[in-house]
């Protein structure tokens, strides 16, 4: 399994880019999984619900099954939360992971960047960005056009064939 971090600043397109890549990827044959982080507490559980208060009662994990997926909840319980590489093992092989977020992980990452953002770039003081896909050309690193999907989906395929 392959792990990719797909980095950026909030409102700089990760979610549309990763949206728009799984269809392209998948039609290549590649099997992925993608992996949100998110600086918001959410709770998929209606309070209420049977899962809801077993994860009250001081279950660590419950699963919820249904006829068309299933979803596990795992209680954090004050534990620090895990990097990509590690949530990654919990998930089913695949052949490559998208991570978005995580932008200070030790793992390869490609930042989406925009110039109407008003941020800097993250890859000049992040070596383990590998490339950049961005509206405006940059200086110094491998850069495609945030809306070329077929060149960066390329990247990808050749990130999930060569990368270690």
């Amino acid at each position: 399994m392959k792990l990719l971090a797909i980095v950026g600043y909030s409102g700089s397109g990760k979610t549309t880019l990763i949206e728009r890549l799984l269809p392209w990827l998948r039609a290549r044959g590649l099997t992925v999984s993608v992996i949100k982080a998110s600086h918001h507490d959410i709770d998929p559980d209606p309070p209420g619900k049977d899962s809801w208060r077993f994860r009250q009662a001081g279950a660590q994990e419950v699963m919820l099954a249904t006829p068309r997926r299933w979803v596990l909840t795992h209680e954090l319980c004050g534990a620090a939360l895990p990097g990509p590489l590690q949530l990654a093992a919990r998930l089913a092989a695949c052949d490559l992971v998208l991570a978005e977020g995580f932008r200070t992980a030790d793992c390869a990452k490609l930042e989406v960047w925009r110039s109407g953002l008003a941020r800097p770039c993250l890859y000049p003081t992040d070596p383990r960005i590998l490339a950049v896909a961005s509206d405006v050309p940059l200086a110094g690193i491998r850069r495609y056009d945030v809306d070329d999907i077929e060149a960066i989906g390329e990247f990808v395929l050749e990130f999930v064939r060569h990368h270690a």
